[in-house]
């Protein structure tokens, strides 16, 4: 149970140092179709379970091991899960198992698992495999009685393994299982899908060629639909948005009008179980023969296959891996006799347990609704994240005749601001265009508030923005220059031009991307500085998506005892068969222990046990193209903030003015909790340290102890938040809640 509510909330924080695994047994498989990321739920739950003191079991081959037996049952220690978290695929291995579907198969694996005194389970697979997996449970009981009947166990065997628990993660691809915004694997398929539109644009344009892509999704759209999203796609077809009769004339009538624009190529995605409202198959090869026959477009058709499977698993996956894999084995902790079975989701930024079975029934009304051709309710329950996405598509891509839409006679700006930061440009076109489906005249500031002050406001239109999504960096231009000192200029500017709204994109510098390079044979320690100013997320989160033995950062102080303490501690690893060694250093952590002092001070210490290397990772953490995640999340937020300042300037018009008096005409749009929020930005002075430029409170800093637990260091983990089993919801949440799944 997680602390009570109520006053005491502050004296009942729970530590999971209180949850022991000694004398329990934990299985770890992966089951059902691969996915990247697999590898870092597999190495967190083996990691997780002997850090409390559990025996921790591989059953290789997934339930087809578990019926066989034998040695695809082995024991897993610490250093058999070293260096797979950078690996795709699973290294534990998957089959499809239909003896497993019969009674015997069950009875056989029950017989393997009580051999071994193995009575928690850690599944990590689809809905089918986690299906399986209750099942599994629900017969427990009766598979021991009969293996007690058939003299297979004794007594005290059966009493001893008498309940078995069952924890789930969900690694697919498609991101087809409801109650979680995110499943293992997604965010890896989509960076595969991207990088093949990225590298199919430069040869589009250059023979001016329409290609039609098929991504996977034979039940679900969602990586069709966010691929669309992140590389602005011109038209997209998913199972759940069957289009109209008569598509087919207005998706020629957008690519034709898309070329007079003087666009040099066409993107269509389709999903491979897309479908038109009379249920008939839409393939690829019938909308190139549609285009050829219909405009004489140059067309091809690629199909990515199982390319979108393979390939290293994104930081996302394995950051999103390495926190579900420690809170099942949590979870298998504090399970109880009435505990039912629990899948463990992503919501917001938030860890979430739900009933296993309640997951999977709305996982299968999907599919009952989309057969009844209920679509709109389908989609409702994939869930918000779904919701959010399509609703942003559909404003994008709004079919409404650009001379017929609606006139505001508001004039909106939007400007970068701060350090170049991939997609921004991605949130530029997002807000161009939507403010121009809401009858907006759109501004492009160039050069942040100089260029603001200087007069270099100019109007931007619909097609000004074509192909943005993809470019890193900043397309207006981005300047770190505040505008204290030029207020007078730049309202003098906003007069000129009318400007009634300000959209500014930038601040505090961050970024998404984090390059680690770590390999070969030799035992090799790799000392990394990353950016991020005073703020140690790129670091933290870096450092747990590369599995770092330690990370050093300001929010943490720390003095020579700890330096020393890591050395010896990481010295002691590499005796063992460990290979690789991995410390990343925030720039700005401590102005006396720099990165060349760190450096010199392992490689004297490691002398004789391993050699170290430095690398300074500077602005080519800014640069590159965006990923899917900064494309489609630059897309989504823009999109919102141009929907509240649509509602605010018309809450705020009155005769023939925008008063903006209150402190909630100006706010910042960001994700708290599970939470997409809008706060007045005077609430944030008070919880902003503006001198190294971080908020007082960072919610990433929960996820330090997790990092340390996974790199073999005792630490202390509040666990407060976690451990309430949570319920599938079907009451739609206020608006500020159906924002969280962005």
């Amino acid at each position: 149970m997680a602390g009570t509510t109520g006053p005491k909330r502050q004296d009942t924080r729970k530590f999971f140092e209180n949850l022991s695994g000694a004398g329990k047994s934990i299985a770890v498989l992966t089951s059902g179709g691969d996915a990247q990321g697999m590898n870092g739920a597999v190495r967190a739950a083996v990691r997780m379970g002997i850090y409390v003191g559990a025996k921790v079991y591989f059953i290789h081959e997934g339930y087809q091991g578990m019926v066989d037996g034998g040695d695809y049952i082995k024991e897993a220690t610490w250093e058999s899960v070293s260096s797979v978290l950078q690996v795709g695929g699973t290294v534990i291995g998957s089959a499809r198992c239909k003896e497993f579907r019969t009674h015997e198969g069950r009875l056989k694996a029950a017989h393997n698992l009580v051999h071994r005194r193995i009575t928690y389970l850690c599944v990590i697979g689809g809905d089918g495999s986690l299906t399986g997996a209750n099942l599994f449970r629900e017969e427990w009981s009766d598979l021991l009685n009969e293996l007690l009947e058939q003299g297979l166990i004794d007594e005290e065997a059966a009493r001893s393994n008498s309940e078995l628990h069952i924890v789930g993660m969900v690694g697919s691809i498609d991101n087809d299982f409801c109650g979680t915004d995110m499943t293992i694997g997604t965010d890896s398929a989509l960076h595969r899908i991207i990088e093949v539109v990225d590298a199919i644009m430069t040869t589009a344009q250059s023979h001016q060629r329409t290609f039609v892509l098929e991504v996977m999704g034979r039940h679900c759209g969602y990586l069709a639909l966010v691929s669309a999203l992140a590389c602005g796609a011109d038209w997209v077809f998913i199972p759940e948005m069957p289009p109209e009769d008569g598509w087919e004339d207005n998706m020629c009538l957008k690519l034709s009008e898309n070329r007079a624009d003087k666009k040099r190529l066409n993107i269509i995605i389709v999903a491979e179980g897309a479908i038109d409202s009379h249920n008939k198959a839409i393939t690829p090869d019938y909308i190139k023969d549609l285009v050829v026959s219909r405009l004489g477009f140059d067309t091809r058709v690629t199909i990515l296959g199982h390319v979108q499977r393979g390939g290293t698993p994104s930081a996302f996956d394995r950051i999103l891996a390495s926190r579900m894999g420690v809170e099942a084995v949590l979870a298998l902790l504090e399970a109880s006799t009435n505990t039912p079975a629990c899948v463990v989701s992503l919501v917001g930024n938030q860890a979430v347990r739900l009933p296993l079975m309640e997951c999977v029934q709305m996982t299968q009304e999907v599919q009952k609704a989309m057969d009844e051709k209920k679509f709109d309710e389908a989609v409702r329950l994939r869930g918000r994240s779904f919701e959010n996405n399509l609703s942003t598509y559909r404003l994008l891509a709004s079919q409404t005749a650009r001379s017929e839409l609606p006139n505001s006679s508001f004039n909106v700006a939007v400007m970068n601001v701060g350090a170049p930061a991939a997609g921004m440009n991605a949130a530029v076109r997002s807000a161009v265009r939507v403010g121009i489906t809401e009858g907006h005249k759109m501004f492009a500031v160039s050069d942040g508030f100089e260029g603001f002050y200087k007069g270099q406001v100019k109007e931007i239109k619909w097609g000004d923005v074509g192909g943005w999504t993809g470019q890193g960096g900043s397309l207006l231009g981005t300047k770190r220059t505040l505008p204290a000192k030029h207020l007078d200029e730049i309202a003098e500017q906003m007069r000129i031009h009318n400007i009634n709204a300000l959209l500014v994109i930038g601040g505090f510098e961050t970024c998404d991307r984090i390059k680690q390079s770590a390999s070969g044979t030799k035992r090799r320690v790799f000392i990394i500085e990353t950016m991020g100013g005073y703020c140690g997320y790129l670091a933290t989160v870096g450092g747990l998506a590369a599995g770092a033995d330690t990370v050093y950062i300001y929010e943490e102080p720390f003095d020579i005892r700890d330096l020393q303490a890591n050395v010896e501690h990481l010295t002691q690893k590499m005796k063992t068969s460990i290979q690789r060694g991995l410390v990343l250093r925030n720039e700005n952590c401590n102005e006396n222990f720099t990165t060349d002092f760190i450096y010199q001070l392992y490689s004297e210490e490691g002398r004789g046990v391993f050699d170290c290397r430095k690398n300074i990772l500077g602005h080519m953490q800014q640069g590159g193209a965006p990923s899917p995640f900064d494309r489609n999340f630059g897309t989504k937020v823009a999109a919102k903030a141009i929907q509240w300042i649509t509602r605010t300037l018309k809450e705020s018009y009155k005769e023939g003015r925008v008063f903006t008096n209150s402190e909630d005409t100006a706010c910042l749009l960001g994700m708290r909790r599970r939470a997409m929020l809008f706060q007045p930005v005077v609430q944030l002075r008070e919880e902003t340290d503006f001198v190294h430029r971080i908020p007082k409170e960072q919610w990433w800093l929960k996820l330090r102890p997790l990092m340390k637990i996974l790199a073999k260091y005792k630490t202390s983990y509040d666990v407060s938040d976690a451990g309430q089993l949570e319920h599938v919801t079907r009451v739609r949440p206020k608006e500020s809640d159906t924002a969280a799944a962005i």
